[in-house]
């Protein structure tokens, strides 16, 4: 009898699509399942109320506007995320000074460090 493991999801909230493909590549050779791409501030809004997911990579501004309506959701929720913003930890408004950033251009282990962080993989 073989117990099979549900993969671990990740929804990744960013408004640039080269961006997005990149960081879709790098889940699944992570062997994670992309459980969205989600470039809007609304959209990201009604997923990180309601979408199935363990982690959850967040760009912090999404065509203009920034994403921490959606930071204080997921952690009403308890999903880990990181903030991925290509202006360092300066981005970041106080409140969270503290949460787990990565810096754009980011690479494959910047991810997997934030994923393993988290205790995603």
């Amino acid at each position: 009898m073989t117990t099979e493991t549900r993969k671990r999801r990740v929804l990744v909230v960013e408004d640039e699509m080269l961006v997005a493909m990149l960081v879709e590549d790098i889940l699944e050779e992570l062997g994670l399942e992309v459980a969205g791409v989600c470039p809007h501030l609304d959209e990201a809004l009604k997923l990180a109320a309601s979408a199935a997911v363990d982690f959850v990579i967040l760009d912090v501004n999404l065509d203009g506007k920034r994403s921490f309506p959606v930071a204080d959701i997921l952690r009403a929720r308890n999903i880990p995320f990181v903030f991925a913003t290509g202006y360092g930890v300066k981005a970041l408004e106080a409140e969270y000074a503290n949460a787990q950033t990565i810096s754009k251009p980011f690479m494959f282990g910047d991810i997997k460090q934030a994923l393993q962080n988290a205790g995603v993989i």
